[in-house]
C-alpha cells in the first residue's frame, strides 16, 4: 500500500476553504475532486477564479492520498505556512479597534481538535488573539483549521518561548490575568469583563 503523502500546509473542507477565500489570504492551489462540481463547490470555484487561484481537478484516490482528515468534502487548498504573529501585534489589533485587549493564553493544549474548538469559540467571543507555547503544544494545521470551521483564518495567533514571561509582559502593559478551571460553575460569558483589560489563561 502506498504511503499517504503529507501536506502540512493545507485547508480541507468546503466551509474552511470558503472562509480561506473570503479572508483574502494567499492560496497556492485548490484541488477539487472530479465529479464534485455541485453545491458550495460552485461558489468555491467561482471565488477562486475571481482571485486567479489555480484549480486542479483530480480523481478520488489522489484526493484521499492528499487528505489529512476524513471529511475533506471534495476540496483541498494548499496554502503557505500559517503566519503566526507577535503578542505586540495582537495588542496593536485591539488598539486599532479602540477596544480593551482580550487575549487567551493556552498552556498544555496538545490535541489539535481542542485547539480548533477553542479558536472557534474565541472568535465568536470577540477575542483579539491567542497565545500558545512553542513546545509541548498543538500548533495550527489542517485539522485545527477544519475543527475551527475556518475561524483560524480570522484569528491572530502568537507562539512564544515562555508563557510566564508573556504573562509578566502583559501585566506590565496593564492587562489583568484571569485563570480558568474545568470544574468552575461560573462561565466566561456570565462574567463582566468590560471594566478592565483581561487575558484568559487556559
Amino acid at each position: 500500500m502506498k504511503e499517504k503523502q503529507e501536506y502540512q500546509d493545507q485547508v480541507e473542507g468546503r466551509n474552511s476553504v470558503l472562509e480561506l477565500l473570503e479572508s483574502g489570504k494567499d492560496i497556492n492551489k485548490i484541488y477539487v475532486q472530479a465529479g464534485e462540481k455541485h453545491g458550495s463547490i460552485y461558489k468555491i470555484i467561482a471565488m477562486a477564479k475571481e482571485r486567479k487561484v489555480l484549480i486542479n481537478e483530480i480523481d478520488k484516490n489522489k484526493m484521499q492520498q492528499m487528505a489529512q482528515t476524513d471529511n475533506y468534502q471534495g476540496v483541498i487548498a494548499l496554502v503557505p505556512p500559517f503566519e503566526y504573529v507577535s503578542v505586540e501585534e495582537i495588542l496593536e489589533e485591539a488598539k486599532e479597534k479602540k477596544e480593551d485587549p482580550f487575549l487567551i493564553l493556552l498552556d498544555g493544549i496538545e490535541d489539535v481538535h481542542n485547539l480548533g474548538s477553542i479558536i472557534r469559540t474565541a472568535e465568536t467571543a470577540g477575542v483579539h488573539g491567542i497565545v500558545i507555547p512553542k513546545r509541548r503544544a498543538a500548533s495550527v494545521n489542517s485539522t485545527v483549521n477544519k475543527v475551527s470551521a475556518g475561524a483560524v483564518e480570522h484569528m491572530k495567533i502568537a507562539r512564544v518561548n515562555n508563557l510566564n514571561e508573556t504573562i509578566k509582559y502583559l501585566k506590565e502593559e496593564g492587562l489583568w490575568i484571569c485563570g480558568t478551571d474545568m470544574d468552575t460553575k461560573q462561565y466566561y460569558y456570565e462574567q463582566d469583563l468590560t471594566r478592565t483589560n483581561c487575558t484568559c489563561y487556559w
